[in-house]
């Protein structure tokens, strides 16, 4: 009988792959079930886009901030839609009229896909970090905007447009706004006049800003 000694960090190790790939698993067939469920016109091709043209399921969600690590963005996308259906289901419990502002096929499109524009966008490189009190060297991610460098929220928007995927009015202005509280101060004053009319308009906006924000605040760590 031949016996195979096996390390215990090496077993560790494996172990934690195999829960990571379990829990990749899950999430993206989440998301691909919550797309489809839409119902939406071409809808196939912006999950198509996902799976195989994109990084979407493997990217981070940042460089140095929430989710940046490999998998983030999908699993930040994910935790700001189920934030949004409770604050959907809160904002409508408290004023009934919003319910038809806020369909849940609404909600899941712009949770899902307002990061889009993050896709194909991070790389690996050397950067210097401390380690255990000591300077070393170590793989990070970078960003690289030269392929396609259209902004945030509108370079999303406009992403779903080249797919030939229908938006509604409010969904365009939730994905295009998401980002307010953090570019408010680099926008123009007509920026800023259009940015306070879609305020006014599309409660979706807001349903998405709140639950941006928490996700990222509360639901994800920084490695």
């Amino acid at each position: 009988m031949c016996v195979i000694l096996v390390d215990k960090s090496f077993l560790v190790t494996l172990q934690l792959i195999v829960k990571f790939v379990k829990f990749d698993l899950i999430m993206r067939n989440r998301i691909i079930e919550l797309l489809k469920s839409t119902e939406r016109e071409r809808i196939d091709k912006v999950i198509d886009y996902l799976e195989l043209k994109s990084d979407y399921f493997t990217a981070p969600a940042s460089t140095t901030f929430h989710g940046n690590y490999p998998g983030g963005l999908a699993e930040h996308s994910l935790n700001v839609y189920n934030v949004a259906m409770r604050v959907k289901a809160a904002m409508v419990e408290m004023k009934p009229e919003l319910a038809n502002s806020l369909s849940d096929e609404s909600v899941a499109i712009v949770a899902l896909l307002h990061d889009l524009c993050k896709t194909n966008v991070y790389k690996i490189e050397k950067k210097n970090r401390k380690v255990n009190g000591r300077w070393e060297e170590v793989d990070a991610y970078g960003v690289d905007y030269s392929k396609f460098p259209l902004g945030h929220g509108e370079k999303s928007v406009i992403m779903l447009l080249t797919l030939g995927f229908p938006l509604t009015r409010d969904e365009m202005m939730a994905i295009r706004w998401h980002m307010t509280a953090w570019e408010l101060a680099f926008q123009s004053a007509e920026a800023k006049a259009n940015l306070n009319a879609a305020k006014e308009q599309c409660p979706l906006l807001a349903v998405l800003q709140a639950a941006d924000g928490l996700a990222s605040a509360l639901l994800e760590e920084t490695r």
